[in-house]
């Protein structure tokens, strides 16, 4: 089990964090980073550090971990907003977390287009942020989720999704209350127009049916791209599925992809 690096800023000396992560040397080469990343650490953020090893196993080097009240990002290729509770998920999640002030920087870096990966709680951050479009909403059976779904890969047009083929299933873990992504009709059909959804559940034949849709997602999306492909938005974690210890890989692609982007 990875465990959680939320801290209060008082722990955090000058409110940023570096932390020190195991390394797996089956996959690292020493000095061999290029990509420089950044993963925003909220209060009740708990998959920091899980997408902190993800990232360091496929770009030789840990990312800055980067504290919710700092104002400064360092230059980086890529920001991670990871998944938690953060601030305890009151008022709706993610709307406290996008008003943090590290965000105002997120914004500004997305605008001038660096990568920026929202996963779960992140995914929320980020339609909060107004950076991807469209609102999670509650379950649609109103209960928290914790399971595996199977995924479609959309387009492999994308910084994020270059490693994996269009058409190709995934399994990845989910573990929300508030995944219903829901958009009005307009929106959802310039998704689908201009080739922005990314991700869609399935089931075991590739079919994103009713049954096959765990939370009551509209039209079976589980993550979204920005207008440039720039931002990603998805439910499930990529970062729980990255090695063989953790059941599976089908993650690892996104985090190699990511880092062969900018090789």
């Amino acid at each position: 089990m990875v465990e959680n690096s939320s801290k209060d800023a008082s722990e955090v000396p000058g409110n940023r964090v570096v932390l020190g992560l195991h390394k797996a040397p089956h996959l690292l080469s020493e000095g061999s980073a290029s990509l420089k990343a950044a993963v925003i650490v909220f209060p009740g953020s708990n998959c920091d550090r899980d997408v902190a090893v993800a990232l360091q196993a496929s770009i030789g080097a840990p990312p800055l971990m980067v504290w919710h009240r700092d104002t400064e990002l360092p230059a980086v290729d890529l920001v991670v907003v990871p998944g938690g509770f953060s601030y305890g998920d009151y008022l709706r999640c993610g709307a406290m977390a996008a008003h943090s002030p590290i965000m105002r920087e997120v914004k500004a870096r997305a605008a001038k287009g660096t990568p920026v990966l929202g996963i779960c709680n992140g995914f929320q951050i980020l339609t909060e942020a107004g950076l991807l479009p469209g609102v999670l909403m509650r379950n649609a059976q109103l209960k928290f989720i914790c399971q595996d779904v199977l995924l479609r890969v959309e387009t492999s047009d994308s910084r994020f999704t270059r490693r994996y083929n269009p058409g190709t299933v995934l399994r990845l873990p989910i573990a929300h209350a508030e995944g219903n992504y829901f958009a009005d009709p307009a929106t959802l059909d310039r998704l689908e127009g201009e080739g922005l959804v990314a991700f869609r559940y399935v089931g075991a034949d590739g079919q994103a049916t009713a049954e096959a849709n765990p939370n009551g997602s509209s039209r079976n999306i589980a993550g979204i791209f920005n207008a440039t492909r720039t931002v990603l938005g998805l439910m499930p974690h990529p970062e729980r599925l990255a090695e063989p210890a953790l059941g599976g890989t089908d993650g690892r692609a996104m985090f190699e992809g990511l880092a062969e982007a900018v090789s």
